[in-house]
């Protein structure tokens, strides 16, 4: 089965431009999310996809400057993107991840990963119900199922929020919805870099931390966001 990891990103962004290359801490954000994902053990590729977009060649040379794959596709349609990625590279499963989720959980996504493949669901979800923090988002999907069901989006928001159409037509009848209940207390927090006073709180966790990035869970990025 292959599987693989897509980040969705794009270089400008309205509240707070080239978040994805900004640093926080020692390192800027892609990095973060990279080597977080690194430690998947379920998928066999991560690739960045972005648009292309002139602004988006920062995005692309960081990316080879950095030996990460790097996608490129048309920036207004963001659902055609990651579903030519995923068909390009042959993923019977992809993983989303958008490009603001600075600490995605490797733990999290590999069972995810797992109840999607071995109950043969077509969607498995951590966002229903929003008991994970924001930021901390996983949607796996068979690509299969992606491809046939972009032919129903009747939506312009359909095509730049690529699962919008999942929650609100009732298209998931093999879905699964993952539930969070190692750390429930942590579901009202934002971990998503999506303005300057997102940037502040989270270098603010990051400059509180005595170990490598990589090894805190998300338990344990709480309970820093709390001291």
């Amino acid at each position: 089965m292959n599987v693989g990891i897509i980040i969705l990103c794009r270089y400008d962004s309205t509240r707070l431009p080239g978040k994805i290359l900004k640093k926080i801490g020692p390192k800027i954000v892609l990095e973060y999310i990279y080597e977080r994902l690194s430690l998947v053990t379920r998928a066999q590729s991560i690739i960045v996809a972005t648009s292309n977009e002139k602004n988006d060649d920062k995005i692309a040379g960081f990316c080879s400057n950095n030996d990460i794959k790097c996608y490129r596709g048309v920036n207004e349609n963001v659902a055609n993107r990651i579903l030519t990625c995923a068909q390009e590279n042959r993923f019977d499963y992809f993983i989303r991840i958008n490009g603001d989720n600075v600490f995605p959980d490797p733990v999290l996504i590999d069972e995810m990963v797992g109840i999607a493949i071995e109950g043969g669901y077509d969607f498995v979800s951590n966002v229903k119900g929003r008991t994970f923090p924001i930021g901390m988002c996983v949607e796996i999907l068979k690509t299969e199922f992606y491809k046939d069901i972009v032919g129903e989006f009747n939506d312009p928001s359909h095509f730049e929020h690529v699962t919008l159409y999942l929650y609100e037509n009732g298209a998931l009848n093999n879905a699964f919805f993952y539930t969070n209940e190692t750390c429930p207390q942590a579901s009202g927090m934002k971990l998503a870099l999506d303005n300057e006073e997102d940037f502040v709180f989270l270098n603010s966790i990051v400059r509180k931390m005595k170990k490598p990035h990589t090894a805190y869970s998300l338990k344990e990025i709480y309970e820093l966001s709390k001291n």
